[in-house]
Order: structure tokens, then sequence, then C-alpha cells
């Protein structure tokens, strides 16, 4: 319904200025959306004596303080970097969204006992087919509501956004929730009503602990998801000249503040220049295609030379043939001081219950008996995030 609408509002903009933007009219949306929802609940709660009305209406009041915060939050995070924050400040949604959930938890306790108090005194319902209109229009409107924020979050890849599309959703739940209670009540004389806001109560705490988790993460970081990770993956492998790659490391300082450091294999006769012309290539790429600034870091690989080359052939069959999906990288092979090294990572599946050291000797014994006398020096990864693409 409102793709279009955005995306025309988008045009001629770059990225940052139509997240602001965005985010700023988002808020605007949303508050007073939230504003008139919250007076037509309290309207028709009043009119008939319902706390799950007034409930919900409370509810929609607080996502009023959520929409402000919001606005808030994306002017803070449209700041530019300065020399205390050299990374920008879009971080700042996050803590916005940190305040929303407690927000959104303290509405659902003060709610769950004015609910209980319903409960245990119990007052008759006064629903009229006015109340019943209002709750419906309040449904449609939740429901157009969390479309836009749906579309902009997609249109900006806002979390924040796609929290509040959420929560609009979960409006909708809990207003459908009133309504099939207030009519159960009148029609029935059931006195369900604080049952039901004592429902809604819970729900609204749930969604803010959720929201509070979400945010937390966001603050500490997470790890990129696999639609990410084939993104750059799937960059990566057009670049046939390089030997390989691995070591992905990923940070994020807010939604549109992503940098990462990866370790590239080369062929180790190739000169200084060629080496950073291709890298410097793979860095740009990342940087127009995928929003990502990217660090390099070169692992010269002998490929040339014929004994490293059998050797490697050889460590790779090993590592296959113990049946664990084991991969391996920085491989290198070595005299120092009069001493035979190989050198290699091993990259280990998620679902292998051995140890590093079982591990080890495992992978030892076999390169002893197979190789030859070779000291052997193995770093074990199990946080590889390119393992699982």
């Amino acid at each position: 319904m409102f793709n279009h609408l955005i995306e025309k509002f988008l045009a001629k903009q770059t990225n940052e200025e139509a997240r602001m933007r965005l985010g700023i009219v988002s808020g605007r949306v949303g508050l007073v959306s939230n504003l008139l929802l919250f007076i037509i609940k309290l309207i028709a709660g009043t009119m008939s004596g319902s706390i799950s009305i007034i409930t919900d209406g409370m509810n929609n009041l607080g996502d009023s303080a959520s929409s402000l915060l919001t606005l808030f939050g994306f002017r803070a995070a449209s700041k530019p970097a300065d020399k205390e924050h050299p990374y920008g400040h879009e971080r700042s949604e996050y803590i916005t969204g940190l305040l929303i959930s407690v927000i959104i938890i303290y509405v659902g306790i003060q709610f769950f006992t004015s609910s209980i108090q319903q409960i245990l005194n119990p007052t008759s319902l006064n629903a009229s087919p006015i109340v019943f209109a209002l709750l419906v229009m309040s449904i449609i409107a939740k429901m157009m509501q969390g479309n836009f924020y749906r579309t902009a979050a997609k249109s900006i890849h806002s979390n924040t956004l796609h929290g509040a599309a959420q929560d609009s959703i979960n409006d909708v739940y809990v207003t459908t929730i009133v309504l099939i209670s207030a009519m159960v009540e009148t029609f029935t004389g059931w006195r369900i009503d604080g049952y039901a806001g004592a429902l809604l109560s819970i729900i609204i705490v749930y969604s803010g602990i959720q929201a509070i988790n979400d945010s937390i993460n966001d603050l500490l970081g997470t790890r990129p998801s696999k639609d990410e990770i084939h993104e750059m993956k799937e960059l990566l492998d057009q670049y046939n000249s390089i030997v390989g790659y691995h070591d992905l490391l990923v940070h994020n300082y807010g939604p549109n503040k992503t940098f990462a450091t990866i370790h590239i294999e080369i062929d180790d006769s190739w000169d200084m220049k060629h080496a950073h012309r291709v890298i410097h290539d793979i860095e740009v790429d990342f940087v127009e295609k995928l929003g990502v600034e990217l660090v390099c870091h070169v692992d010269p690989i002998a490929i040339q030379n014929e004994e490293h080359t059998a050797i490697y052939r050889q460590v790779k069959q090993i590592l296959k043939s113990l049946n664990l999906a084991l991969t391996f990288h920085d491989f290198k092979v070595e005299r120092i001081d009069d001493e035979n090294h190989i050198t290699f990572d091993v990259v280990v599946p998620d679902n292998v219950e051995k140890t590093n050291d079982e591990l080890l000797r495992m992978i030892q014994e076999k390169i002893h008996q197979q190789i030859g006398c070779y000291k052997l020096i193995i770093e074990f990864d199990r946080l590889d995030l390119l393992k699982e693409v």
C-alpha cells in the first residue's frame, strides 16, 4: 500500500538523508496516530467502564511516547562523526529502542495491577454500538500503521521501525481480544473484562522484554545474518586470482555503519604492487556494492612450491579422512631453526563434540604417520562466520 509513496519520498536522496527523513516521518506518523487511538479508546473505555479498553488505550499512549523517542533517536543517529565519536552516532537508535522497551514494560505492569483489582472487584460493562465501532476503527488504524512501519523499515533497514511494526501488529491482536471480551460480556453477562485486561498486560510486558533483548543484542553486537555473509562470500568468490579467504570479522556501529576485516590468501610470488591493487579492488567493491568498509589482511601462500603443494594435499586428505567436515586455512610449510614446521588453522563445525586437544592428537598422529616428522602448530577456530555458508 505504501511502497510507491515511500519510494517517491526517498527519490534523489542519499542513504543517510533518506534514513533520517523517513525515520522522522515515521516517528511523527506514530505520534499523531497513537495519540488519536489513545483518545478514542479512552472515550470508549470511559463510556463502557471497561478496564481492558482503558488498558489498551494506555498502551497506545505508551506507543506515543515510543514514537517521540523514535523522533529523537533518528535525529541523534543522523549527527555526523566527531572527535569523540569517530564512527558516528547511529547506535543512538539502539539506545532509543531500549528506552522504548522500558516504557512498554512499565505500562504493562501498571495495568496488570489495575486488571487484578477489576477481577477482585468487578463492575458491570456498558458497551454500546458506538464503543464497538470505535474498537473496529482502532484495529483498522493499527493494521495500516503496522503496514506503513514495515514498508519503511524494509526501505531503510531499521530495526527500530521493524520493532514498531511488530508492536503495531501485536496491538491489532490486543484490541481484537478487547473487542471480543467486550462483546462476550455485553451479550452473556460474563464478567471477563478484568481477565482480558490481565492477559493484555502480560502480552505487553512480554513484548517489552523481547524488545529489550533485541536492543541489548544490538548494543553488544551480534553476528551478521546468513544473507549478509552469503553476499560477502559471493562477492569474494568473483576474484579468481586470490587463493582463498578466511577469518571474517564484522563490526556494526549502527544500521549504516558496518566495518569488516578478512584474511585474503594470495600467491606469494606476487609483487607488492599487484597484491595491493587486487586487495584495493576488493575493498572498493565492498563499499560500493555492500556498503561495508572492509580491511584485508594479506596471507601469502606458496602455491608454486611443489613440496608445499604436496604436503597441503596430504593434510587436506588427512582432515577429510576424519569425517568431521573439518576445513583449514593459513597453511604454511617452513624451516625454522633447523626444524621443519607445518602451520595451519582448522575450522571446526558446531556439531563436532571432540575437544581441541582430542582433535590435535588425532591430526598429529596421522601427519606423523603419513607425512613425517614435522613440528605442528595448529589453531582451532570454532567461531568462523564463513563456515556456515
